[in-house]
């Protein structure tokens, strides 16, 4: 009856399977089951794909898995719930944006896979991602873009990762894309620095500037502390104690995830006590109240008084000076610069932050910007 029906209607056949012809004509299986004890019907799809056969089949194995206490359901329930590539990796950047200190990097985690990876493969569903898909994303910027290629490849891992984890897909396909793709010769570019001689000249200059006093102040205090740009400028008065001449910094403001305490040289504490009144939280504010100075001022600062370097750059003509006129310890200035100093094991027994060694040195180095080559030290 099933294979000569045509009037709309419902016909039976077994299993609870029956042909639906609805009064436009459009014909479609359909399984009446109970799952869990609950009677419901099942779209088996329509004739014109699917043979009789083929319905009785899933009808049978429908109804078998339903009285042995399964659900017939549940597959259909995880394949609408696994996400696309697009909506995995806005899940992912969404769980992990509250762990970037920095919003640009967050920003930039997003943007990217938005501009090189989702025209490609954002409406792919994640578990059907192949190294095939990731290549087609990367081979037109491989070698033109190299350093964002790698980002975007490092990126399209992470949600990979994710999706592994989920238990959407056993494999990462950005593991065997190198295959495929040909070596980058570009080698990875410096931060531009000053040599150490003409970083005092830079600060004279911007100092003569019309800029923003907290701008050229923040800059200055940079130099003489040798931290990072965001360090600096996100600043806070609660961080500075001027009698003790410190400035501690938190774990969560800092690269590595550790505090730093920093000795405040005297030309350091000349910098603070000028910048008193500029802001009630932040010590160095923006023009946007309640919000520090942009990277981009700063650079624009220096930049247009022409000195084509980095603001990060600074920090390297400090470790260039501490090098080759002074006999500071290595230790010491990789110390001044919260990199961390030895292997593991070293790290373990050595705990000190060398902070009194540490507060010559940034007097030293303060000294030598003021052109008082008097008071390099030289230890021994």
């Amino acid at each position: 009856m099933v294979q000569t029906a045509s009037g709309p209607g419902k016909y039976f056949d077994g299993h609870g399977l029956y042909l639906r012809i609805d009064p436009n004509g459009s014909r479609f299986w359909v399984q009446r089951i109970v799952i869990n004890g609950k009677r419901c019907e099942l779209g088996l799809g329509s004739p014109d794909f699917v043979t009789l056969a083929d319905a009785r089949l899933a009808a049978f194995e429908n109804r078998r898995l339903a009285r042995s206490g399964g659900d017939p359901l549940a597959g259909r329930r995880e394949a609408k719930a696994v996400l696309t590539f697009e909506e995995a990796a806005r899940e992912v950047h969404r769980i992990h944006k509250p762990t970037w200190k920095n919003p640009k990097h967050a920003d930039q985690f997003i943007n990217t896979l938005a501009t090189y990876a989702f025209p490609t493969m954002g409406n792919t569903k994640a578990p059907d991602v192949t190294t095939a898909d990731v290549l087609a994303v990367l081979q037109p910027i491989w070698l033109d873009k190299a350093e964002t290629a790698r980002r975007v490849k490092q990126r399209i891992g992470t949600v990979m990762k994710w999706c592994i984890a989920k238990g959407w897909r056993k494999d990462n396909p950005v593991d065997a894309v190198d295959k495929g793709l040909p070596k980058q010769t570009a080698k990875k570019a410096h931060r531009k620095s000053l040599p150490y001689d003409q970083v005092a000249n830079c600060l004279d200059v911007v100092a003569a500037t019309n800029a923003g006093l907290s701008t050229k102040l923040c800059l200055e205090l940079l130099v003489l502390t040798c931290v990072r740009s965001n360090e600096a400028r996100e600043a806070r008065w609660s961080e500075i104690d001027t009698k003790a001449k410190v400035w501690e910094i938190p774990a969560e403001r800092m690269k590595m995830d550790r505090p730093h305490r920093i000795p405040l040289s005297a030309s350091a504490l000349t910098v603070l006590d000028r910048a008193k009144g500029l802001g009630e939280d932040l010590v160095f504010p923006g023009t946007v109240k309640g919000k520090p100075l942009s990277d981009a001022t700063l650079l624009k600062l220096i930049r247009e008084n022409g000195f084509d370097v980095d603001i990060h750059g600074f920090r390297t003509s400090f470790r260039t000076w501490a090098q080759e006129r002074t006999n500071f310890p290595r230790e010491v200035a990789e110390a001044a610069l919260a990199h961390l100093s030895g292997d593991e094991t070293e790290r373990a027994y050595a705990r000190s932050d060398l902070f009194e060694k540490r507060r010559k040195m940034m007097e030293a180095w303060a000294g030598y910007l003021a052109d008082k080559p008097a008071k390099v030290v030289r230890i021994g």
